[in-house]
């Protein structure tokens, strides 16, 4: 069976860098399995790969939609598969590279596969929204699918909301959907790269002042101009486009803004860790401070060719 080489990890751990250099000793194209860089006008606050490597590496779901287009992991899954065979029709190396654990889990396993949109219903759900508030719903869902509802952390009502716009839509609970059978024509080898969390979280605080320094305030700027806004784009309900935003509105100063956008992208990581350990296919690379490029690149590549000696 074919490959695909998955490169993920934590925020901040070196994910693209890694990505690139094995594309250009692999021969691959890279399929990007981050929630949010597939929108346009955040490259900063979302670490887009630099322009540079776009040019050497064809990349996928890079810039592709619009932030008020909607776009989720089962259409990323259904997406990134076609991708993936049209890249091995290439004799090319598909390499999966991303933080956000459901996009791969949804590339590599399958996930959620059915269209459902359901524009009546979901004007329903946000009105209870507005007339019970969260726990409402987070109830009603514990009595509609136990299990979708101890897979949601607080504060993520939207994914509450779009599972019970999937059971009220069909009948049938999204965490039946997920149990469908996929055919996955591939086998996945995934790399993970591992600091130690007082390493990440230094790697971290040293990310956001490097995106404050180039251009995260400008870029949060240019889209309130643009009438883009986290409260209604769900999009941009992410670390950094928020914290700026609130900024602006007068709710942070600069140091408070940098602090909260550092505070919650170490929460994020420490998600991201807690997701990634609990799938025992991913091959940690462990790293310190000062690690090179060369050393990741060279284990990463004995990983992948140690498992073509695997049937």
């Amino acid at each position: 069976m074919k490959k695909v080489l998955v490169v993920t990890g934590p925020t901040a751990s070196g994910k693209t860098t890694l990505a690139v250099n094995l594309a250009e000793a692999l021969n691959g194209e890279i399929i990007s399995a981050d929630s949010r860089q597939v929108y346009r006008y955040i490259p900063v606050s979302t670490s887009h790969p630099s322009q540079s490597d776009l040019k050497k590496i064809k990349h996928y779901f890079i810039d592709e939609l619009d932030p008020k287009e909607e776009f989720n992991a089962g259409e990323f899954g259904i997406k990134g598969r076609e991708i993936i065979k049209d890249i091995f029709k290439r004799n090319k190396l598909p390499i999966v590279a991303g933080g956000s654990g459901l996009y791969i889990r949804s590339i590599i396993d399958g996930l959620f596969e059915e269209k459902i949109d359901s524009d009546e219903i979901r004007k329903t759900l946000y009105g209870k929204l507005d007339k019970h508030g969260e726990e409402y719903l987070y109830e009603e869902l514990r009595q509609i699918d136990k299990e979708i509802y101890d897979q949601i952390p607080k504060g993520k009502i939207r994914r509450v909301i779009r599972a019970l716009e999937v059971f009220h839509s069909t009948g049938k609970k999204m965490s039946e959907f997920q149990k469908e059978k996929v055919d996955i024509e591939f086998k996945p080898v995934m790399i993970g790269i591992m600091y130690e969390r007082k390493v990440l979280y230094e790697r971290i605080n040293k990310r956001v002042d490097q995106m404050i320094s180039e251009g995260l305030m400008e870029e949060v700027r240019d889209l309130i101009k643009k009438n883009l806004d986290y409260k209604k784009h769900y999009s941009l309900d992410t670390v950094g486009v928020k914290e700026v935003m609130k900024y602006f509105e007068g709710e942070y100063d600069i140091e408070e803004m940098t602090m909260m956008i550092k505070q919650n992208t170490r929460r994020y990581a420490k998600r991201q860790l807690t997701w990634f350990r609990r799938d025992t296919r991913i091959n940690w690379i462990s790293a310190e401070e000062g690690t090179d490029e060369k050393y990741l690149l060279e284990e990463a590549i004995r990983i992948f060719n140690d498992s073509q000696q695997m049937k």
